[in-house]
């Protein structure tokens, strides 16, 4: 979802602060992924400031507001672990909010490499996934689930991580088409942001107890009876 010229709040859920606030915030999350994805294909030479502030919908000017200069805003996006770090500092309830912005501000362009896909095809492809596991440990399975209340912590920040990138990935560079549709986008983002706060709530460790003592679908046999009944094996 493109944030219009003069910054104002097209409608967040959540209570995250003044609608003013929570407005140039997502701009500035927008921002941080469109730059994220032109400096991954086009260097920083070839990466200009209108450019970015074009794919999210916004005057250039709010790119020197926000970040002061073009090289500032690459030394913030030059890295996973820098364009995640922010998130360290968001209130709780204004997570699925701050992931909300990020993916909105992908550009939709196929030749912009996802930064998963760029880690599976770098030349030196193992240390490349090293790398890249031991920023999202830091940032998720350490730092933001210290944050987190409740058992599994660990578990809920990966999951987080891994349900934002593989949204991500499917929306902007697959463009499943259902996920990809500007006429699905407020349908889009309210299932985001429920799937993100299941996994952030102090209720999702209820939630976890709740299901792990329910019973598992039996195995059946492929071959049914004509009637409907089936075989258990």
């Amino acid at each position: 979802m493109n944030e219009p010229a003069n910054d104002r709040t097209s409608g967040t859920s959540g209570g995250c602060g003044p609608a003013r606030k929570r407005s140039a915030e997502r701009t500035r999350t927008a921002l941080m992924s469109a730059a994220a994805f032109r400096f991954g294909r086009y260097g920083y030479d070839g990466t200009s400031v209108r450019d970015i502030a074009g794919d999210v919908g916004v005057d250039a000017a709010l790119v020197y507001r926000y970040f002061g200069s073009k090289e500032a805003l690459f030394e913030t996006v030059s890295s996973n672990r820098k364009v995640f770090e922010p998130l360290l500092d968001v209130p709780l309830d204004c997570v699925a909010d701050w992931f909300s912005a990020l993916i909105a501000g992908e550009p939709k362009d196929a030749d912009f490499p996802h930064p998963v896909l760029t880690v599976l095809r770098s030349s030196s492809r193992d240390e490349a996934i090293g790398r890249f596991r031991e920023e999202l440990t830091d940032l998720f399975t350490q730092r933001f689930a210290a944050r987190l209340d409740g058992p599994h912590a660990e578990v809920r920040a990966e999951l987080l991580v891994a349900w934002v990138l593989g949204t991500s990935l499917m929306r902007g560079t697959i463009q499943s088409p259902a996920l990809a549709s500007a006429e699905n986008q407020d349908v889009f983002e309210q299932f985001l942001r429920a799937g993100i706060d299941v996994l952030i709530s102090p209720d999702a460790a209820n939630f976890s107890q709740e299901n792990a003592g329910r019973e598992t679908c039996e195995s059946v046999s492929p071959e049914a009876d004509r009637d409907g009944s089936a075989e258990t094996v």
